[in-house]
């Protein structure tokens, strides 16, 4: 770029193409995915948890809905201060030592003494667990180039639904024959082997040099100004991700907090056969994030796909609603599968854009943020979606849930918004 003239589209494509992926990259992906789908595997057992607690124990499903939601409450305590201590840090240290803690506290909520208890160490677990949400995002926008990350993304998050997924097929036959205390291990030993393998495996990734960042957070009014100045008060660009993303979280968690419990207790399916269902939503959504995020890498655009993942929110939720009004058993487990797909198709994206607009010396407390407006919403969700299940049923209950997605579309961004492109110009 001469004289300070912004680059064509078309150079821009040809300077990506150019650009090489570092073979690390490939590795702290692979960690970064395991390490995200531990932490997922733990905040996802509780919910799991459900069918033993309301069905067999007799617990009012909202007070089941509660504990089912200790791990994201702790979550949101603690994301942005993960997402800080990884923007001061690096994110290396951040991840071991949150996988670490989680499997403390995991292992200490094991002998299940008491629900009072054992609500206060899931919360503890999923503060500690946090670090993996926070820095994970980090590890990948930082070590891969700007046309991989969509892509990149998509295979990070493949891990919360790889780790719901494991919970789905493991945690009810094991809580039916063992009660709590075999989930909580099994959560425990995942967590420890992985904080293990990231202080092993993972490397912070290169970021620009301090010094030029200093010099040029001294002009924060340019808007191409590189360094640690607040991207919030750029303009509204990472306020309405967030918004639309913790409109989006609401299906999401609907889904995979209550499916199972939806699939056993309201359609009268064994624990084996509705895990295997959800299992497989939560695979095919974890396909469904790579596709989308590639996707993006090929139309160059984030913020456009996240237009029509709303609309597909929409059109699932109540296309579910009304399958499990009619009971067409079958044809709803079909449509679960779907709509579990959808309401996990724009966490990559909303991530992605998070962290390019963001920069590297703030995306770890903008994904933190980012990361607690979804954790906020999700752990009001558990509790309110159950009181109105129990209100309304759950046909009418998912339908409901449409009108989430419905608001979220009338906010997404026209256009994407990337740091390195404000740095150019």
């Amino acid at each position: 770029m001469h004289g300070g003239t912004p680059a064509s589209p078309q150079k821009d494509r040809s300077i990506s193409a150019r650009e090489s992926t570092p073979r690390a990259a490939w590795l702290m992906l692979t960690l970064g995915v395991l390490a995200q789908a531990a932490g997922s595997l733990l905040v996802t057992t509780p919910a799991y948890l459900i069918p033993l607690l309301h069905t067999d124990r007799g617990m009012p499903l909202a007070q089941a809905g509660l504990i089912s939601s200790t791990p994201n409450f702790g979550m949101v305590l603690a994301l942005v201060a993960w997402g800080a201590a990884a923007d001061r840090f690096g994110e290396r240290w951040v991840i071991s030592a949150g996988l670490a803690l989680t499997a403390l506290f995991v292992f200490l909520a094991a002998p299940g003494n008491g629900y009072v208890w054992l609500g206060i160490l899931l919360t503890l677990a999923g503060a500690a667990s946090a670090a993996t949400n926070a820095a994970s995002g980090r590890v990948v926008v930082g070590w891969f180039p700007k046309h991989r990350r969509g892509l990149a993304m998509g295979i990070r998050q493949m891990a919360p639904p790889l780790g719901t997924a494991v919970a789905a097929l493991a945690v009810p036959p094991l809580a039916a024959r063992h009660g709590l205390a075999a989930p909580m291990i099994l959560a425990g030993t995942v967590t420890l082997v992985l904080a293990l393998a990231c202080v092993w495996g993972i490397r912070n990734p290169p970021r620009p040099a301090r010094v030029r960042a200093a010099s040029d957070a001294a002009a924060p009014s340019r808007p191409g100004a590189v360094g640690p100045s607040n991207p919030y008060r750029r303009n509204g660009f990472l306020a309405r991700i967030h918004l639309v993303s913790a409109l989006l979280v609401i299906p999401q968690f609907a889904l995979s907090t209550f499916a199972l419990v939806w699939l056993t207790a309201g359609l009268g399916w064994d624990a084996t056969r509705a895990g295997i269902v959800v299992a497989a939503s939560q695979f095919v959504g974890a396909l469904g994030r790579i596709v989308v995020g590639y996707l993006s890498d090929r139309l160059g655009t984030r913020v456009g796909l996240l237009r029509w993942v709303a609309v597909a929110g929409v059109v699932c939720m109540v296309a579910l609603g009304l399958l499990g009004w009619a009971r067409w058993d079958g044809l709803a487990a079909l449509m679960l599968i779907v709509a579990s797909t959808v309401s996990v198709a724009d966490n990559g994206l909303a991530f992605t854009s998070v962290a390019e607009a963001a920069g590297p010396f703030w995306s770890g407390r903008a994904l933190g943020i980012q990361n607690t407006g979804q954790f906020i919403v999700a752990s009001a969700l558990g509790p309110a979606m159950g009181a109105l299940i129990t209100l309304v049923g759950y046909p009418l209950a998912f339908g409901l849930v449409a009108a989430a997605p419905l608001a979220a579309w009338g906010i997404v961004p026209r256009r994407d918004e990337s740091w390195e492109e404000l740095a150019r110009d």
